[in-house]
């Protein structure tokens, strides 16, 4: 009787375990924020740059030449160098940013997040490491009114993702990424060193991975 006890108690467990790895693989976890308007700046056209708030010709040219920018902070920097003031260079980021790793964000950085504002500056180190979009959206949804407005905050910042286990999904929220480069990523793998991402990733990629 015991035996058949304990063997009724472990398939519970069992299903209950299979059940929470059906609902992890079907929720995204680490991936680039989707987007609700904004582009990454490194794949943006020149047209297309062109035609954002105070980018002059002249400038969407030389951002092109400069590319790629690695933080958002450097973007920042370049725009200031180019004579605009540091509020025109803010009415750029709501269409064109540099995501940034919700994990490693520096102050600097998460304040030029359109919307962000001091509290994110708080809010965004408080829960690292952060591991799911589901996370964000409970912990950062309360402070902005629910999930949808996480949503649009979580459009600029990424969760790095295992290079080595990413799914197809995943992939495809990286930048520019289009089905022949997710397919070409993966016969990389296994990815032993940060260097290897970089070499199929490239360097503004690189970034968006993690090796575990």
């Amino acid at each position: 009787m015991t035996t058949m006890r304990q063997l009724d108690r472990l398939a519970g467990v069992l299903c209950a375990v299979a059940a929470l790895t059906i609902m992890m693989a079907a929720a995204p976890l680490a991936q680039v924020g989707k987007s609700i308007g904004v582009m990454d700046v490194n794949t943006m056209s020149e047209s297309d740059l062109g035609v954002l708030p105070n980018l002059t010709p002249a400038i969407a040219k030389a951002l092109v030449a400069k590319r790629p920018f690695l933080s958002i902070t450097e973007l920042h920097a370049f725009l200031l160098g180019q004579g605009l003031t540091a509020e025109q260079a803010m009415a750029v980021y709501p269409k064109a940013f540099v995501h940034i790793n919700l994990n490693t964000a520096t102050a600097e950085e998460i304040i030029l997040v359109p919307g962000a504002g001091r509290r994110m500056v708080r809010e965004f180190p408080e829960y690292r490491p952060w591991k799911t979009w589901a996370q964000f959206d409970k912990e950062i949804g309360k402070y902005v009114g629910g999930a949808e407005n996480a949503h649009k905050l979580a459009q600029y910042t990424f969760i790095p993702m295992n290079a080595n286990a990413a799914s197809d999904a995943d992939l495809m929220t990286v930048p520019g990424a289009t089905p022949a480069w997710v397919a070409k990523f993966k016969t990389g793998r296994p990815f032993k060193t940060v260097a290897d991402v970089e070499k199929v990733a490239g360097t503004a990629n690189v970034r968006f991975f993690v090796l575990q």
